[in-house]
C-alpha cells in the first residue's frame, strides 16, 4: 500500500508541476513597457547584463549631446535612474514569488535504522501534503494576482519618475529665465543707484530718492541671489532624477520655458478617464479579486488546515528467526476542537471589506482629483495667456511710448525707471504663470494616468491574507 501510495504521490506531483508557472523572458516587463507607452510613449529598460548597461550609457550620451528637451530629459530618467531600476527588480523578485508558489511541495522522504542485542529495523517514508497540493490551484491563481499587482506598481513607479521628471525640468528651466531676467535688473537697478548717488552728491536729487533707488538695487540684488539657489537646487533634482553623476554639470537646458499651447485640451470626461486609466486603481481592484480568492480558499479549508499522508516500509531482522517486512501508512491531521476555522475567515473577510471601502473611496478621490486638475490646468492656462496676450504687449507699449516722452524731456529718468520696475514685475508674474501651467499640465496627466504619491488608503494600505492553508496557525 505504501508503494502504491508513493507512486501515487509522484504521479499527483507531476500533474501538478505540468500546471506551474515558468519564468519569462523579461520579468514581467513586457507588461510593463505596453502600460507605460499607452500614456507617456517613453522606452523603458530593465538593465541585467553588461550589454544591457552599455547600450543604455551609449544612448543617454547621445540624449546629453544636445540641449534638453522636456522628453529627452524624462527619456533620460526611465533609462538611468537607478532608483527605478530597483523597482524593476522588486517586480522580478516578485515573480519568483508566483514561481514558487506555483510549484507542490515536495515529498519528504526519510530513512531509519535502530538495531541492538543483534536485532535491526530499518523503516522508509514517503510523507506527502495532500492539503497543500488539492489547493495548488488556488494558490498558484491568487500568486498571479499578484505579479499582475507588481507589473502595475513597475507600471505606476516609471509614470511616477516621469511626471517628477517634468515638474523638476519645469522649474529647472524656469529658474534659468528668472536668473536671466533679475540679472538684467541688477545691471540696470546698479546703473541707476549709482546715479542716485552723483545726484544726491550734487543736490539734484534728494535722500528719499536716493534711498528708493538703493532700495530697489539691495532687493534686486537680493532676489537674484534667491533665485540663482533656487534653479541650482532645481537642476540637482532634474541631475538626481536622470541619475547622472556629476551633479547636473553634464547636460544644457533651454534658457526659458516654451511656448503656451495655442488652445487648452478639451476633456469632457476626464472623470470616466482618470478612473479607466488610474493604475493605482487598477492595484486595488486587482487585490480585491486576490482578497475574494483568498477568502473563498479560506473558507473551504477552514475545518481542515493540515493534512498529511505517510507511506511506511519497514523491515525487521531478528537474530532467532527469519527477516521480516511490514507496510502501512500514516495520517496525520489537526481537529479543530479549540478553533474550528472561524478566526481565520473573519479576518479575511474584514480584510475584504477593508480592501472594497479602500477601492471605493480611492475611486471617489480620483474622480475628484480629475476634476480639480483639469479646473486647475485651464485656471493656469488662461492667466499664463492673459499675461501673455494682454499684460506684457501693454507693458511693452507702455515702456516705447515713456522712452519717446523721455526722449523728448517730457518725463525725467526716474519716471522711466519706475516704469521699468513695474514692467520687471509683470515679466516675473508671467514666468511663474507659465512654470505653473506646465506644473499643471503635467499634474493633468497625472491624475487621469496616475504617477502621484501614494496617500493614505491607497493601493499599499491593505495587505492579502495568508492565502496557503498550508501555512495557516491553527
Amino acid at each position: 500500500m505504501a508503494h502504491h501510495f508513493a507512486r501515487g504521490l509522484l504521479v499527483l506531483t507531476a500533474f501538478s508541476v505540468s500546471g506551474c508557472a515558468a519564468f519569462s523572458p523579461d520579468s514581467g516587463m513586457s507588461a510593463v513597457s505596453e502600460l507605460t507607452s499607452q500614456s507617456i510613449n517613453k522606452d523603458v529598460a530593465f538593465v541585467r547584463t553588461a550589454d544591457g548597461a552599455g547600450a543604455v550609457d551609449e544612448r543617454v550620451r547621445q540624449l546629453l549631446s544636445r540641449t534638453l528637451s522636456v522628453e529627452t530629459a524624462v527619456q533620460i530618467a526611465l533609462l538611468n535612474n537607478k532608483g527605478l531600476q530597483a523597482a524593476y527588480n522588486e517586480l522580478a523578485l516578485a515573480e519568483t514569488d508566483l514561481v514558487e508558489q506555483s510549484l507542490p511541495p515536495n515529498p519528504v522522504f526519510s530513512i531509519s535504522r535502530i538495531s541492538g542485542n543483534g536485532a535491526s529495523e530499518i523503516e522508509r517514508q514517503v510523507v506527502g501534503d495532500i492539503l497543500a497540493l488539492a489547493t495548488l490551484p488556488f494558490r498558484s491563481d491568487i500568486a498571479r494576482e499578484r505579479f499582475r499587482q507588481a507589473q502595475l506598481r513597475a507600471a505606476l513607479a516609471t509614470l511616477r519618475l516621469a511626471a517628477d521628471v517634468r515638474r523638476a525640468y519645469c522649474r529647472a528651466v524656469a529658474g534659468n529665465e528668472m536668473v536671466a531676467l533679475l540679472t538684467d535688473a541688477k545691471a540696470t537697478a546698479e546703473s541707476t543707484a549709482q546715479l542716485a548717488v552723483k545726484l544726491g552728491e550734487t543736490g539734484s536729487l534728494n535722500k528719499l530718492d536716493q534711498a528708493r533707488e538703493q532700495v530697489f538695487y539691495a532687493e534686486t540684488t537680493a532676489d537674484l541671489a534667491t533665485a540663482r539657489q533656487m534653479a541650482a537646487s532645481a537642476r540637482e533634482r532634474l541631475a538626481r532624477l536622470m541619475g547622472l553623476w556629476d551633479g547636473g554639470l553634464g547636460f544644457r537646458l533651454p534658457n526659458q520655458l516654451p511656448p503656451l499651447p495655442r488652445r487648452p485640451q478639451a476633456l469632457p470626461s476626464i472623470e470616466a478617464d482618470a478612473v479607466a486609466h488610474r493604475i493605482d486603481l487598477q492595484i486595488a481592484r486587482l487585490e480585491l479579486n486576490a482578497l475574494a480568492k483568498s477568502l473563498n480558499l479560506t473558507e473551504a479549508t477552514r475545518f481542515v488546515t493540515l493534512l498529511d499522508l505517510a507511506g511506511i516500509s519497514r523491515r525487521t531482522q531478528d537474530p532467532e528467526g527469519a527477516p521480516f517486512r511490514e507496510r502501512g501508512f500514516d495520517v496525520q491531521f489537526q481537529i479543530p476542537i479549540f478553533d474550528g476555522g472561524e478566526v481565520r475567515v473573519r479576518q479575511t473577510a474584514e480584510t475584504y471589506n477593508l480592501a472594497f471601502n479602500r477601492l471605493t473611496e480611492r475611486a471617489v478621490n480620483i474622480r475628484s482629483e480629475a476634476r480639480d486638475a483639469y479646473r486647475v490646468y485651464r485656471s493656469a492656462y488662461d492667466i499664463a495667456s492673459h499675461y501673455q496676450r494682454e499684460i506684457i504687449p501693454l507693458r511693452k507699449i507702455i515702456t516705447e511710448e515713456m522712452q519717446l516722452r523721455f526722449s523728448s524731456m517730457q518725463v525725467d529718468i526716474f519716471a522711466l525707471l519706475t516704469e521699468a520696475r513695474q514692467r520687471l514685475a509683470s515679466l516675473r508674474g508671467a514666468i511663474d504663470a507659465r512654470q505653473r501651467f506646465f506644473l499643471a499640465q503635467s499634474d493633468l496627466q497625472t491624475a487621469v494616468n496616475g504617477g502621484a504619491a501614494l496617500t493614505p488608503g491607497g493601493d499599499n494600505s491593505t495587505t492579502i491574507a495568508a492565502a496557503a492553508p498550508a501555512e495557516a496557525g491553527h
